[in-house]
């Protein structure tokens, strides 16, 4: 028996920190890198790095221990158990659905306690890559220029027609089609723009747009220089 504080602490360190962020950010990857299965995601150090970071340096300094249970024990036990359990045969595909009413929880409450403790936006990487790369797998084109089904999402029509006229391969093609959405607190909890974070996902955005292997080079290059 607990109390309800103790089980609030604990599930908003699961959805904010300790796995959902976790799960989503390398299922968006996942799928425009042509993984079906997250076990098999396991085996890329590119999505290793990143959900490393994510985790530990961008979500644990910011977490609430619940007290009963180690942030930082909860995370090492998802990344060296969990997630790469093959009898646990789960899916990008299926964690990328609804992402447009996950985000929020899982990255704007992160977002929102750097600007309350005032630390300094722009030491993330990862969840910029993480915003940004739901952002370009809304494009619905991998990271081969194949044409890709993007999961079920309440907003993925709405969505994908504020991105029209973005081009894989052309980086003028992107004329601003993102702040609409950048600016949206429905979706983030928090206006990207006003915090100051948006320029960042446009830049990684505006890169893995570049063309065939941008989404590969692009993600590899954010988390090689942070790890």
């Amino acid at each position: 028996m607990t109390d309800r504080g103790t089980v609030n602490d604990t599930e908003r360190m699961k959805v904010t920190t300790c796995l959902n962020p976790l799960h989503t950010a390398m299922s968006v990857y996942g799928c425009m890198l042509g993984y079906t299965l997250i076990s098999e995601e396991m085996k890329d150090d590119d999505l290793v790095n990143l959900i490393r970071i994510l985790g530990y340096r961008e979500g644990l300094p910011v977490v609430k221990d619940p007290g009963i249970l180690s942030p930082r024990a909860f995370i090492d036990e998802v990344i060296e158990k969990r997630l790469p359990n093959p009898f646990m045969p789960d899916t990008p595909q299926r964690i990328a659905t609804d992402t447009s009413q996950k985000v929020g929880i899982r990255f704007g409450e992160t977002i929102k306690s750097y600007l309350a403790e005032g630390r300094d936006l722009n030491e993330m990487n990862a969840i910029p890559l993480a915003l940004a790369g739901w952002l370009r797998y809304l494009l619905a084109v991998d990271d081969q220029g194949n044409v890709m089904e993007v999961s079920a999402d309440p907003m993925k029509e709405e969505l994908q027609g504020m991105l029209q006229g973005i081009c894989i391969g052309d980086p003028d093609s992107y004329h601003g089609q993102l702040k609409d959405i950048l600016t949206n607190e429905t979706i983030f909890g928090i206006n990207l723009v006003k915090a100051g974070l948006s320029e960042k996902i446009e830049h990684i955005f505006m890169e893995e747009i570049a063309g065939i292997g941008a989404v590969r080079n692009t993600l590899r290059k954010y988390v090689s220089e942070n790890t």
